[in-house]
């Protein structure tokens, strides 16, 4: 059976059956046959070749900057949630953090290898840690952290939502875990100024935790969870509290906590004096400190470069190999459309 003349025929009867007018019998007729002018282009070997060899040329170069760029970002990594263990408590880190009758002030010195311009960000990073946690994510009132205290609606923040039948605010999870650790740093025999304002996006200090809403009836339970609010100071204005309530989405991740507006210089050594307070050892959690700059990319991050170098070599080695096959291997009538399968029958 002829099915190609079958379907040219149906068309064709489709065609003259419908009323038009004369002027657009033509254009009807090219539409219904699929004849009308199109782009069809034909991916010849030498426009393949040519393509990958652009991609390779274009995003090489663009990896090497990339990655100039975050390997001129200085940083500083120093884990300290095992040093500032005193030794006769190594074996038995939970009771150690959980004791307030024990002191946690703990001494830790930074190396400056390489010359830090400010601003020099400072960042708590933590471990396997995981704020994507579906029911400690859920665990807030966004309302709450906006309106004003008479709202009460504390439902969605089990199980972390009233006390002696008062709310909490902050409720939930998250605000309950806050994190409170704290750093000092001298250089020499001079504290080093740190910055703690603006460490939160402006659009989460404007529009999502209100200026008329203060801390009532915070970490007033029987369980203490991390840090305490000052209920004088609005959420608006309680920063180490909203930068901690944007959940990471990764079980290791980084929170800034404030900035150094002085240069270091190559040599410096830098003493940090923190309180280690925050309870990392139930759940096998790591802490670090660190301090770093930041190029016109942001931190310190090579994957970007790397994925633009890796796809353009693999772009030039991908048309080396065409060409060696093309040479190889040459198809006669390259980019000739009458050689499609579908032409074919008219060839023949």
């Amino acid at each position: 059976m002829d099915v190609d003349g079958v379907s040219t025929s149906i068309n064709e009867e489709v065609a003259r059956s419908i009323p038009i007018q004369s002027g657009q019998s033509k254009a009807l007729y090219q539409f219904t046959q699929q004849s009308l002018p199109a782009c069809k282009p034909v991916l010849t070997p030498a426009w393949v070749i040519t393509t990958f060899l652009f991609m390779g040329t274009i995003f090489i170069p663009i990896g090497l900057v990339t990655l100039r760029a975050s390997r001129s970002v200085v940083e500083i990594v120093e884990r300290y949630d095992i040093e500032c263990v005193p030794e006769v408590f190594r074996g038995n880190k939970v009771s150690y953090i959980k004791d307030s009758s024990i002191s946690k002030n703990c001494t830790q010195y930074l190396k400056v290898d390489k010359y830090m311009k400010a601003p020099i960000y400072i960042y708590y990073q933590l471990d396997n840690y995981y704020q994507n946690h579906r029911r400690y994510v859920k665990s807030r009132s966004d309302k709450q952290l906006f309106q004003e205290l008479k709202f009460n609606d504390t439902s969605s923040c089990q199980p972390e939502k009233s006390h002696n039948g008062l709310p909490i605010v902050p409720c939930g999870l998250i605000a309950w875990s806050l994190f409170n650790d704290t750093y000092t740093f001298t250089r020499g025999t001079r504290e080093l100024m740190v910055s703690r304002k603006n460490i939160a996006w402006k659009s989460d200090r404007d529009h999502k935790f209100g200026k008329q809403v203060y801390p009532f009836n915070f970490q007033n339970g029987t369980l203490i969870g991390g840090g305490n609010l000052d209920p004088r100071i609005p959420l608006s204005d309680q920063e180490d509290l909203i930068v901690w309530m944007r959940t990471a989405a990764h079980p290791s991740f980084r929170k800034l906590y404030g900035r150094i507006e002085e240069d270091l210089d190559a040599g410096d050594v830098v003493v940090v004096h923190l309180m280690n307070n925050y309870n990392t050892y139930s759940f096998s959690g790591k802490k670090k400190l660190v301090l770093s700059t930041s190029g016109w990319l942001g931190g310190k991050n090579d994957f970007l470069g790397a994925a633009y170098v890796f796809v353009g070599s693999s772009s030039i080695i991908i048309s080396i190999v065409f060409l060696l096959l093309h040479v190889k291997y040459p198809r006669p009538y390259v980019g000739d459309t009458a050689y499609l399968s579908w032409n074919l029958k008219s060839i023949t």
